[in-house]
């Protein structure tokens, strides 16, 4: 079985931008900064797990080789996200000089987490320090960057992995603990990540935890995720007018797969695309899964919740009936 002391995120981390996976235009222009030995401030906007830490610390690494470490510093946002920290923290970080000459990097990362105060606060930092200090900022949301911030950085916005890359980057992992994934299981993977890496690699290690030969049946169980087909299928009998299956249906998922009601809505979302209906009735499904997501978000009971929606695509099911 394979090895579970390390994590696999970090012990499979690229060590330079070569590396990277599935970014290969921001990887050319990060190198062109490299070449050249100078770095404006940066911001790296784009979903969860496409590669915009990674790009971070393998940009210092090329810039300043073995001693990397002490000219990045790495401060989470979301954990210290009031003014104070930037007047004290950040500020303290971005006037001390490097050794040698040349700058620091104060990597920030989901800084789109940090209030509209404390951005101002940041702004104005920046603009102090970029004598000894490149700032990188991390964030899934640009648009929650106020503007003075994001006219004063070079954008990179980083899109999700494509499933070929994020195959490539499974293989390698795989190859390195001598894991044998079955092609089935390989397409699980790449459907649970959705586009997300850092969800693939740790779907990945947690399977190799119970066999180190991984099937898509292991690999649903242990990333808690249902069947495509069983979603397709939940769906499918509510469409056709029966509730109380689709109901059953839904009871296999919650206690099989212990997911919550907001994994099944999600999964539900991406299952409407797939099946074979009109467009009109689409944009009525959709619509009816948005409403039901945001009374869940709002702390609304999440079986009553997705039965109601189950009722609704009867209701659906059963105008397009009368359509066809």
């Amino acid at each position: 079985m394979a090895d579970m002391k390390e994590i696999w995120l970090e012990k499979y981390r690229p060590k330079s931008l070569d590396e990277v996976a599935g970014q290969e235009e921001i990887v050319e222009r990060l190198k062109a900064y490299v070449k050249s030995g100078s770095l404006p401030h940066l911001m790296f906007a784009g979903p969860p797990g496409t590669g915009k830490t990674t790009c971070a610390i393998a940009l210092a690494r090329e810039l300043f080789g073995e001693d990397w470490r002490s000219s990045f510093f790495e401060l989470n946002a979301s954990d210290e996200r009031g003014i104070d920290v930037v007047r004290n923290k950040i500020k303290e970080y971005a006037r001390i000089s490097p050794i040698g000459g040349g700058f620091n990097i104060l990597f920030l990362d989901e800084c789109d987490h940090i209030t509209g105060d404390a951005q101002a606060a940041l702004r104005r930092t920046m603009e102090m320090f970029t004598r000894t200090s490149r700032f990188v900022l991390s964030c899934n949301y640009s648009s929650r960057i106020i503007e003075p911030i994001q006219s004063r950085t070079a954008v990179f916005r980083f899109r999700p992995l494509k499933p070929e890359a994020i195959q490539k980057y499974l293989e390698r992992i795989a190859k390195e603990e001598k894991l044998k994934v079955t092609p089935d299981a390989m397409k699980a993977l790449i459907y649970v990540a959705g586009g997300d890496m850092r969800k693939a690699v740790n779907a990945l290690q947690v399977a190799a935890s119970v066999a180190t030969t991984i099937d898509e049946d292991v690999l649903y169980k242990t990333a808690s995720t249902a069947r495509p087909e069983e979603v397709k299928k939940l769906i499918d009998t509510a469409l056709s007018g029966d509730f109380l299956r689709a109901r059953e249906a839904l009871d296999n998922l919650l206690i099989e797969y212990g997911l919550a009601g907001e994994d099944i809505l999600r999964q539900i979302h991406r299952q409407v695309f797939e099946i074979a209906l009109p467009d009109e009735f689409k944009v009525k499904l959709v619509d009816a899964i948005g409403e039901v997501e945001f009374r869940l978000v709002e702390g609304s009971n999440e079986r009553i919740q997705i039965e109601n929606l189950l009722a609704q695509f009867v209701l659906y099911g059963q105008d397009l009936k009368k359509k066809g």
